[in-house]
């Protein structure tokens, strides 16, 4: 019974650290402004300090339209400037810190640890970019970023991603974003609320054993 129960708890142990090394599931971000852009964000992974993830600029025609300049994080807690952009499919991109939420995104957050922006040059701003050294529609780029993840899944950094948009339907400009927390998957919480499930039964026989 005691192997039983440390087996159900330690495959609940093992789902929980699973779900934050490596995810394949995707999901999409929606502009806040109501202009009808949207992106994919997919492939996502946190394997030790490092994020890798691919955002696909969903936004073409007959839809809306635009191109995605900046890509802002913003993660939980106080975290140190020590993130680096290990990859980019695309070339254009840097990373910058600490930036206010503008545009829109100040509704859902107030700042963004790190920013890839995709203009070097000049005084970073989340609200700027350029258009032309962007993720277009139909478009994807893949990154991989090194820094203090401590503490959170794949799913929890992925879901603070926010996209930043320009040329929206030809000159307009929207945020994408889901403005929600991720939650933990059904099976994790299943397999984790049997083992304490299990703790607890056992906890009781204990008890009436002692008073018999």
């Amino acid at each position: 019974m005691i192997r039983k129960l440390l087996l159900t708890t330690a495959a609940a142990i093992v789902m929980m650290a699973l779900s934050s090394v490596a995810r394949a599931d995707s999901f999409t971000i929606t502009g806040v402004n109501g202009t009808g852009v949207t992106a994919s964000i997919s492939n996502y992974s946190l394997v030790g300090n490092q994020f890798t993830f691919t955002i696909t600029n969903t936004s073409v025609a007959p839809g809306s339209t635009g191109t995605i300049t900046n890509i802002g994080f913003a993660l939980p807690g106080d975290r140190p400037n020590t993130y680096t952009l290990v990859s980019s499919t695309n070339s254009n991109y840097t990373l910058a810190y600490d930036l206010n939420a503008t545009s829109g995104s100040q509704n859902f957050v107030s700042s963004f640890d790190l920013v890839l922006v995709d203009k070097p040059n000049g005084n970073p701003t989340f609200g700027g970019g350029s258009v032309n050294n962007g993720i277009a529609g139909g478009s994807s780029a893949t990154f991989t970023i090194s820094g203090d993840f401590s503490g959170l899944t794949a799913d929890q950094v992925a879901h603070a991603i926010f996209a930043r948009f320009q040329a929206v339907n030809g000159g307009g400009s929207d945020v994408a974003g889901n403005g929600t927390a991720a939650v933990p998957e059904p099976m994790t919480m299943i397999l984790f609320g049997t083992g304490l499930a299990g703790v607890a039964a056992r906890a009781r026989r204990r008890r009436q054993g002692a008073k018999e």
